[in-house]
């Protein structure tokens, strides 16, 4: 991320970051994601839709599922489709949709559960409906039918079977036809079945993309929303370590635009949390040594989910090492002195900070005299950097202030959040 406002991207890069990431969520849902997109896609291909439909409908089935926050929410999704199921499709959207680029893709997730209903779902409330929300509708119903213990080609004439047999009602007639067809390929079902369907399809369609810097932030806050929202515990931890950092850099002197970058990084730190469970995440007590072993996966899985995306190097970095200490006996890599850049140290301090000054299950939030202390205690046994704690040390009212702001409106966002589902849901 070099120059000074916008960077260039690939959206199917940026976006299988984000697949990759939901699939932590649950393990019995892993490439699930990319089995709808390479179907999806497969089926736009097939009834000829515009090169830009197929790619609008590519990159929306790639998070298709991206409001279902919970695991045992996306595992009822998977055995069957109750009377809610609408809810995380359009939360989805609503996330999606303020992502810029992404607006296309977001109307297509808005609906992808939407039944055919002999063409009345081709409009929902005086809402027309993207052609594109049935292709994943249907392309999400076939790769759930698969079970992957059984070889996949006996399985088809049944999936078939029952696809048909819900023609009209469910599923609209021609991508039906389409999906009959295209079952008579033995390749897309062994394409479906590998290790990385999308690696199936031509990426090179996906152009790069001029994103400035305040989307990638925006995005950025989206996924710590679905990071934070699955607990009450978490919902503002993430803006307020975001915040924290973003104005700690700038006291220690960073360019605006590194700022901006520190924010984006403060935002996705947390990542890799999807992976973790949410009994540990919101225990009411201390964390016994196997939950905290858990725990210390969470920094691995944000370096290795942003590892995919190369114009994201320093957010990489500055995000997925704050567990990391100066005397080299941090997390998961045990970095030491030099090799951790100051950008590192900065989240560091402000994940500290904002952990020690926000309530926990297990305890309150400390008060302000004791938190310089653990900073200080901190910095002598050789965790924190001496420098970026005393700026911050030196700088603590103002900070905290920007702190306590910051993770109101992240609870104000979070309350929101679930009101604006419970309307959908009762709607």
């Amino acid at each position: 991320m070099d120059k000074l406002d916008t960077i260039k991207i690939r959206l199917y890069e940026l976006l299988k970051c984000f697949s990759n990431a939901q699939d932590l969520v649950s393990p019995l849902l892993t490439n699930h994601h990319k089995q709808v997109a390479y179907l999806s896609f497969r089926l736009a291909q097939e009834i000829k839709l515009p090169i830009e439909q197929q790619k609008d409908i590519f990159l929306a089935a790639l998070v298709h599922d991206i409001g279902a926050l919970s695991i045992n929410e996306r595992l009822e999704i998977i055995e069957n489709e109750p009377a809610y199921i609408n809810n995380h499709a359009f939360i989805g959207a609503k996330l999606i949709g303020e992502f810029k680029p992404l607006q296309n893709s977001a109307r297509i997730i808005k609906f992808h559960h939407l039944p055919w209903e002999n063409g009345k779902g081709s409009v929902y409330n005086g809402e027309n409906v993207q052609f594109g929300s049935h292709i994943i509708h249907l392309a999400d119903r076939v790769c759930l039918k698969i079970n992957p213990k059984n070889n996949v080609l006996s399985q088809v004439s049944k999936i078939i079977d029952n696809i048909n047999k819900n023609i009209n009602k469910i599923y609209e007639p021609n991508l039906v036809h389409a999906m009959t067809e295209l079952s008579k390929k033995e390749y897309i079902w062994l394409d479906l079945i590998s290790s990385s369907p999308v690696k199936k399809i031509d990426t090179g369609i996906f152009d790069n993309v001029e994103i400035e810097i305040d989307d990638v932030i925006n995005l950025a806050l989206i996924f710590s929303q679905i990071i934070d929202f699955r607990s009450s515990f978490t919902a503002q931890h993430s803006a307020g370590v975001a915040k924290t950092a973003q104005k700690l850099a700038e006291f220690v002197g960073f360019s605006e635009y590194d700022c901006k970058v520190m924010l984006a990084a403060g935002y996705l730190h947390d990542l890799g949390k999807l992976a973790i469970n949410n009994s540990i995440l919101e225990k009411p007590n201390k964390l016994n040594e196997e939950e905290f072993n858990e725990i210390r996966t969470h920094t691995y899985y944000t370096y290795q989910l942003l590892n995919t995306i190369p114009q994201f190097q320093r957010i990489k970095e500055w995000a997925s090492y704050h567990h990391e200490r100066l005397d080299g006996n941090g997390y998961p890599f045990h970095l030491k002195g030099d090799s951790i850049s100051l950008g590192s140290r900065i989240m560091a301090a402000a994940d500290v900070f904002t952990a020690i000054k926000e309530n926990r299950p297990y305890r309150k939030e400390m008060s302000d005299n004791n938190a310089v202390k653990v900073l200080n205690d901190m910095v002598n046994s050789g965790a924190l950097d001496e420098k970026v704690v005393g700026t911050l040390v030196n700088n603590f009212k103002i900070i905290n202030e920007v702190r306590e702001n910051a993770q109101y409106e992240a609870s104000e966002r979070y309350k929101k959040f679930y009101q604006d589902s419970k309307l959908i849901g009762d709607s």
